[in-house]
Order: C-alpha cells, then sequence, then structure tokens
C-alpha cells in the first residue's frame, strides 16, 4: 500500500502533492475491499444500504465525472453508471477484482491528466457543470481528495463491523 502523504515529506509541485493523497486513499480503499471476504463485499451493514463494491465503483465513477466529464469535457457514456434506483449499483456478475482494475485505471488517468496541465487551468465547458463555469483543475482534485478521504472513513467503519482491517 501506498505510505501516507507526510506534510513534511517533500514534493516538487502542487500536482504531486494532489496525486500524492490520491493514491494514497485510493490503494487504502482497495487494501480494505481487498481484506473483506466476498459476502462481506456486497452486504450492507449500515441503513443507508450501501456496500463496500458499490463504494468503490462510486469512487471510480467518481473521479471520472470529475476529470473526464468534467474537467476534460469528453463524452462519457453513463456518467451515473454507478447509480440505479437511486442508489449507487454493482451487478451481480461485477468483481472485486474488475472493480478493482477499473478504480486503478481511472486512477492513472487521472495523474496522466494532471501531469499535462496546469492546476489553474480551467475545465472544459459541458454538462457536468450544470450550467456553471467549470472549475479550476485544483478545485477539481481538492473536492475528490475529501470525497475520497470522506468514503475511506465510511469504509474504515464497515470494515470494522465487519471484522476486517480498522485504520491506516
Amino acid at each position: 500500500m501506498t505510505s501516507f502523504p507526510e506534510p513534511t515529506a517533500p514534493a516538487g509541485s502542487r500536482a504531486e502533492v494532489f496525486l500524492r493523497y490520491l493514491d494514497y486513499f485510493r490503494e487504502s480503499m482497495v487494501a480494505k475491499v481487498s481484506a473483506l471476504d466476498e459476502p462481506e463485499l456486497r452486504r450492507s451493514r449500515l441503513p443507508s444500504g450501501w456496500t463496500p463494491l458499490e463504494l468503490l465503483t462510486h469512487l471510480r465513477h467518481v473521479e471520472r465525472r470529475w476529470i473526464e466529464w468534467g474537467f476534460q469535457g469528453r463524452v462519457v457514456a453513463e456518467p451515473w453508471g454507478d447509480r440505479r434506483d437511486d442508489r449507487w449499483y454493482v451487478a451481480p456478475d461485477e468483481t472485486r477484482a474488475d472493480l478493482v482494475a477499473a478504480l486503478r485505471a481511472q486512477g492513472a488517468h487521472t495523474s496522466a491528466v494532471v501531469s499535462g496541465h496546469d492546476l489553474t487551468e480551467i475545465g472544459a465547458p459541458g454538462p457536468r457543470w450544470e450550467g456553471a463555469d467549470p472549475a479550476s483543475l485544483e478545485r477539481v482534485l481538492f473536492h475528490l481528495v475529501q470525497e475520497y478521504a470522506r468514503h475511506l472513513g465510511h469504509l474504515d467503519v464497515v470494515a470494522e463491523l465487519a471484522g476486517g482491517p480498522t485504520g491506516e
């Protein structure tokens, strides 16, 4: 697993800091999901009803919505593909390995985009922004960091309830 990006660790740029945090949170999600047995991956332990696999696919889609559909302004088939009937969804035939691979591939895409752009660059206009002015890449990355951090905390609680790993 990627080690926590300590605030005192030197970094070449602000973009590198964002990528380190995203990599850390992404790989922490993968480690927690990988430590759970198959029944726990598809079981909800919370009143809201989400499962660990649903959270994993949600984060992959969140990253895709903000980077590809939002910042890059790409046409994305089913940008809300992580939802069905107003809740997160994972098809029965989707596996942990498939979802982990998709999350990591999305992370690699994000890293490539960030490496090729300045943080002050403004995203492309498009439907992701719902009529608002597009955000800068830095604001998009800040949003993604908070999204991952928040959901990693959620998964930490669920993993503990399932008898899985807790903490870092």
